[in-house]
């Protein structure tokens, strides 16, 4: 059973998806990964999203970044969007996941920022496991030093 539920628009994302990936296995986080396109798969990406156990999404898009939306409009669970650098160096798809409308709320990370997606993605999950904010703080301090 998942924990978080990594999907991205394109296999092309590998390399950023793999940053959120690596994150999430340093904490110890159970996840999933998947390949939906918002525009192509629009029935995969919404039956994806019912099906899943976890407690938080990351979704990574370029372009027109309709993905982290799309997976938003699906759940009440916090859905994390990473913009990816296809076109106008990443600006399209930062603007498209922060610019959402009013009710549907996607949290944006930097462009490219697989590694903040996964980092963010543990201190939603910390608040509720307390073995998880350990770890978190543990790694913190360690950015001090």
């Amino acid at each position: 059973m998942e924990k978080v539920l990594i999907i991205s628009g394109s296999k092309s994302d590998a390399e950023i998806v793999q940053k959120a990936e690596d994150v999430l296995k340093t904490f110890g986080v159970q996840y999933r990964t998947e390949v939906a396109s918002a525009h192509r798969n629009p029935e995969k990406v919404e039956q994806l999203v019912q099906e899943s156990t976890a407690d938080v999404f990351i979704a990574i898009a370029g372009l027109s970044a309709a993905l982290p939306g799309v997976v938003a409009s699906k759940t009440t669970k916090p859905v994390i969007g990473v913009p990816v650098e296809a076109a106008l160096g990443g600006l399209d798809s930062l603007l498209s996941i922060a610019q959402m409308p009013p009710n549907v709320p996607v949290a944006a990370v930097s462009i490219n920022g697989g590694k903040n997606a996964g980092i963010l993605a543990v201190q939603i999950l910390a608040l509720g496991d307390s073995e998880l904010e350990a770890k978190l703080k543990d790694f913190k301090e360690k950015l001090k030093q």
